[in-house]
């Protein structure tokens, strides 16, 4: 290639670079979300027993029938005189009044207590985070949860992360998408960033661009 046609093609190929990155800008950019609310936690939220708990059932004056099983993962549980009883998607005192009905065919007025180990939950209460975080995973959700404490679980984000242009999908709220502000507070300290999060929210961390 002579000097004539180098620099025509050297200037193409900046020019090819530019467009490109400014397509991945544009696409990283994306729609403009609404900031997640500092204050979401819901003050009455009761833990919802999942596929994968223990569930310590205890019948009062009746320790031949009180026992600890697992949730099996298509979310029923066996026990003496109960062959198969749906655990998954209830409350703890739902399904201790749930098993108060099936044994009552075998013990007078059964008394019963679950209390509930374990805490997976059901797949619609984890949290999910996506994306550029250090350790991408699911977590159980618990009362007061923030979002500093998802950060916390998954050891922060990866050096490669945008985490300003993080976005929270509320499936809770109709799936309604907010915006959070990871860098702000993670990176540089700044608690403002924090917020509440929600049973069933997905945090997605995108890649920055460059």
């Amino acid at each position: 290639m002579n000097k004539t046609t180098e620099l025509p093609f050297r200037a193409a190929r900046w020019l090819a670079a530019v467009g490109a990155a400014a397509l991945l800008a544009a696409c990283a950019t994306g729609p403009e979300y609404p900031p997640a609310p500092v204050a979401a936690a819901t003050p009455d939220y009761t833990y919802i027993i999942g596929a994968g708990d223990s569930v310590n059932i205890v019948v009062w004056r009746n320790p031949e029938v009180s026992m600890s099983v697992a949730v099996r993962p298509d979310g029923k549980i066996t026990t003496p005189l109960i062959d198969e009883l749906y655990a998954q998607g209830k409350t703890p005192t739902q399904l201790a009044r749930d098993i108060e009905k099936e044994l009552a065919k075998y013990v007078r007025d059964p008394v019963v207590t679950v209390i509930v180990g374990g805490f997976v939950g059901p797949y619609s209460e984890q949290i999910r985070i996506l994306g550029e975080a250090a350790r991408p995973q699911a977590l159980s959700y618990k009362q007061n949860m923030t979002l500093l404490d998802l950060m916390i679980a998954v050891g922060g984000v990866t050096d490669y992360a945008d985490g300003n242009k993080a976005v929270l999908l509320r499936t809770s709220d109709g799936n309604k998408t907010y915006t959070v502000r990871l860098k702000d507070l993670i990176k540089r300290g700044d608690v403002s960033a924090n917020v509440d999060v929600k049973p069933g929210d997905i945090l997605i961390i995108p890649e920055s661009v460059f």
